[in-house]
């Protein structure tokens, strides 16, 4: 008879000690040298390497399975109709039962050799998040493309600085390491949204994380194309507003908002300019407002659901609903504006009232009809 038991015990492997998640988006060609880099960094220690895709056109998700399935270290998600790097950090990091987590890019720009640094810190309880830090003395911030990323970077860095509760010279820094546990204890707080997990964990955790900064370099990019831009730093400003209100209002609903006000400014400034061609009030007006509402869908589109993001024929035709549910919105604006107005006749409560209106309205059905989840 055969002991079935005796059978199990024999065949069980022991599970990895160290999750390096790797959120990616187009890395293709980085996916065989990450491994490979990966596999000489962390030479001696059970590790796993789990690669978050959202399900990018140039089959990264192929090509970490062609890995996966002759070598049992690689892992990979694809992610169907989802965006990301937070959420793609927060899901590879829970599907992880390792005792560390890892994080780092897809892009070969962070330099694996540190990972052992950062893993240790963690293990040996010295820190509870250990952060790949390029400011700190051995650091180099080489990697960065050009002036203007030089700037946004820097920009990032000063405003994270004025709102953590930890000193940090990087917390921009997409290269960390944290115990899972630490991790799954905080992530039901996480905002999930934008490029900047690290910032969320440490502005969500109950109390104050302590952090310990390991000299890191950050290379050029070899393959693919740089994430970041001046989109991605108005989600990071957003994800800010998000923790100052403590949750109570939605993230989404601030970078809705403030696209919204660059649509205030765009319906002044082409309002005016179309008085001064010699349009009359009227016309001028309606010149304003379209122009403001082909602005607004764009930044929407790129910024506010970006992890919905409309292309081809369903951008054009998002457009279009959005520019009707506009409409509608606006008519109510006038509506209610007169219809408290005629009550009370107080211009100011009865325009903000109508304003308000207009704006969820807009948000809601934006949401739930132009950029359907």
């Amino acid at each position: 008879m055969i002991d079935h038991q005796a059978v199990s015990t024999e065949t069980v492997v022991k599970g990895p000690d160290i999750s390096v998640v790797v959120p990616c988006y187009n890395e293709s060609a980085n996916v065989a040298p990450l491994v490979k880099a990966l596999e000489q960094a962390l030479t001696g220690r059970r590790w796993e390497v789990i690669f978050v895709d959202d399900n990018s056109p140039d089959h990264t998700s192929q090509r970490v399975r062609d890995l996966a399935r002759n070598d049992a270290r690689v892992r990979g998600i694809c992610r169907i109709g989802r965006r990301g790097l937070s959420s793609a950090v927060i899901e590879g990091a829970l599907s992880s039962s390792a005792q560390v987590v890892a994080v780092m890019d897809g892009d070969l720009q962070h330099d694996e050799s540190r990972l052992g640094a950062l893993i240790d810190a963690v293990l040996n309880n010295t820190c509870d998040v250990a952060v790949g830090s390029r400011h700190v003395e051995g650091g180099n911030n080489a990697g960065l493309a050009n002036a203007w990323r030089h700037v946004l970077s820097d920009g990032g860095i000063w405003l994270a600085q004025r709102v953590l509760p930890v000193k940090l010279t990087d917390p921009m820094s997409g290269f960390f390491a944290l115990r899972q546990e630490t991790f799954a204890a905080i992530a039901p707080r996480l905002s999930g949204t934008g490029f900047k997990i690290l910032l969320d964990l440490l502005l969500s955790a109950p109390k104050p994380l302590r952090v310990q900064e390991v000299p890191c370099g950050f290379r050029p990019r070899v393959a693919g194309e740089s994430k970041l831009d001046a989109l991605v730093m108005l989600q990071f400003a957003a994800l800010l507003l998000d923790k100052f209100a403590k949750g109570w209002v939605p993230l989404r609903f601030v970078a809705f908002c403030m696209v919204g006000l660059a649509g205030v400014g765009t319906n002044l400034v082409v309002m005016q300019c179309a008085r001064l061609a010699g349009a009359h009030f009227s016309m001028a007006q309606a010149i304003g407002t379209v122009a403001a509402m082909i602005l607004n869908f764009f930044l929407d589109n790129n910024f506010t659901y970006r992890d919905r993001r409309l292309r081809g024929w369903a951008c054009m035709r998002g457009l279009v609903l959005f520019m009707l549910v506009c409409s509608v919105g606006a008519l109510a604006d006038v509506g209610i504006a007169r219809m408290i107005y005629g009550q009370n006749h107080m211009l100011n409560e009865a325009s903000l009232a109508g304003a308000i209106l207009a704006v969820v309205w807009n948000y809601a059905m934006s949401s739930t009809v132009v950029w359907r989840s």
